[in-house]
């Protein structure tokens, strides 16, 4: 089979070579803690590519290891499925007994939640590394033999360092040597499956400074490569690696921002955003991606990793490049207040009591993450001004828009299926980009709704000038501004 770049044969004759050639660390199991975003489909990956590793993935949520044991995987990613079924009690396996599988394993992976401290020093900025310490202490507790700790999670820089005292002065047995190792995922959600299998890059940083560290790096960069090219892995000391991760992702929010501060010009100038976005990504230094404006970025660890990225920099003393990474935030939630004020002016300054259907609550389309979604923001501003909210996702539960729209579910409702969320709309807002949306029947869809009909298009995914046609006025992100909707907002 070729998968990901080797043939079987060429990744065995390979996979001999480099352990001749290391003779170092055997990895043959290995344990995983944490079972969300991160680590289960990683593990399932390593698993499917690595079948003489044994791996175990572990979690202290019961709920969460019954859903992976099941037939319903707690979370949706393309291709997922079909691997875990595969592999699942063959060399993966899902468990609650944390301390049995770091015992058993040589190399353990920490994939928990760092989410952004809410109280005390450094709150709503810094990360919170409860859970990671909480891991560092049963690791160091359990372990009797060496252990290579890979950080998985988005950690602040130097964490590592931090873990390793824990770990250290934890441990009962002074021989065992624990090496710490950063290997950041650079995984996309909807796209994760195939993100694992091809990678741009696997970043493992440790301390290469002494044999003990390199060998620890290169145990890992073993098991990558069983079906990573070797070009594609690349070493760093742990602080690049810990670093880099923040700033793939401060870059990739900031041209998002940067794109979208753009088109708050275009609607005052009668531009189109999207003939500029066009213009900029054919240009080869700058490229396509990451230039279609929106509503706003969402997502567990754009704003996350920026706001821990700038607090660093507050630590250090670098106050102007934090107030930098601040502000491709503050540009974020420009955007989203920009388009609740864009609905509210558009139906006369008054949305009391009128029925707005959300389509899409999920922060991007194929996954039904809702972490950091514009749409609750957008939510919560038309909400405060009285409107009704019809939300209907191909994805997101109901149960999990009552725990992001918390206290304000007695003026929402949650449909099953598009029709009853739009039937006697004022307005629909777009809010995911899921490409169902683009084969509606729009037609139909304007005859079931209150007149005006309006639709904001907060992703720019349909024909606005179709719907024009058929009678909609439509607020298209970034695009010249309908004459209806000037004269209403007296423009």
């Amino acid at each position: 089979g070729y998968v990901g770049g080797l043939t079987d044969q060429a990744r065995r004759r390979r996979s001999d070579h480099i352990s001749r050639k290391m003779g170092k660390i055997k990895v043959t199991s290995i344990c995983c803690i944490g079972a969300g975003y991160v680590g289960g489909p990683t593990m399932a990956m390593i698993a499917q590519k690595c079948p003489h590793i044994k791996i175990t993935v572990v979690d202290i949520s019961q709920p969460r290891i019954d859903a992976w044991n099941s037939d319903e995987l707690p979370i949706y990613e393309p291709g997922l499925d079909e691997v875990v079924k595969a592999c699942r009690g063959v060399n993966l396996f899902f468990s609650t007994d944390v301390e049995a599988a770091i015992a058993e394993s040589e190399m353990i992976f920490v994939s928990v939640n760092t989410p952004t401290k809410k109280t005390g020093l450094g709150k709503g900025k810094a990360a919170d590394l409860t859970y990671w310490e909480s891991a560092a202490r049963t690791i160091a507790a359990v372990s009797k033999t060496n252990k290579i700790i890979v950080e998985k999670s988005t950690v602040p820089v130097r964490t590592a360092e931090a873990i390793e005292k824990v770990l250290k002065r934890n441990c009962s047995d002074e021989n065992v040597q624990f090496d710490i190792l950063s290997n950041p995922e650079f995984l996309a959600e909807g796209t994760a499956m195939v993100d694992l299998a091809m990678p741009d890059r696997v970043l493992i940083g440790g301390k290469i400074e002494g044999q003990a560290g390199r060998d620890a790096v290169d145990a890992l960069v073993e098991v990558y490569a069983n079906w990573v090219p070797e070009e594609r892995i690349l070493r760093a000391n742990l602080w690049s690696a810990e670093l880099s991760k923040l700033a793939a992702n401060a870059f990739l929010a900031q041209r998002i921002s940067s794109i979208n501060a753009m088109s708050a010009l275009c609607e005052a100038t009668s531009a189109d955003v999207s003939q500029v976005a066009h213009a900029l990504g054919t240009d080869s230094r700058i490229g396509p991606k990451f230039l279609n404006a929106s509503v706003g970025f969402g997502g567990s660890c754009f704003q996350k990793d920026i706001l821990n990225l700038a607090y660093i920099c507050e630590c250090h003393g670098l106050q102007e490049v934090a107030d930098y990474w601040y502000s491709v935030v503050g540009m974020n939630d420009y955007q989203k207040s920009r388009f609740v004020k864009r609905v509210v002016s558009a139906m006369f300054n008054t949305i009391r009591n009128k029925k707005i259907a959300m389509l899409g609550f999920a922060f991007k389309k194929d996954t039904g993450d809702t972490r950091e979604t514009p749409a609750i923001d957008v939510g919560k501003g038309l909400l405060e001004d009285g409107a009704k909210l019809a939300i209907y996702d191909p994805q997101v539960k109901e149960t999990q828009i009552a725990m992001d729209m918390e206290g304000m579910m007695e003026n929402i409702t949650v449909y099953k299926t598009a029709a009853e969320a739009l039937d006697g709309a004022h307005a629909v807002t777009i809010m995911t980009e899921w490409d169902e949306f683009k084969t509606y029947d729009w037609k139909e869809i304007y005859g079931v709704m209150q007149k005006p009909a309006f639709v904001f298009d907060g992703r720019n995914i349909l024909d606005h000038e179709h719907l024009k046609e058929i009678g909609f006025i439509v607020y298209a992100l970034g695009k010249p501004i309908d004459p209806f909707l000037k004269s209403a907002e007296g423009a």
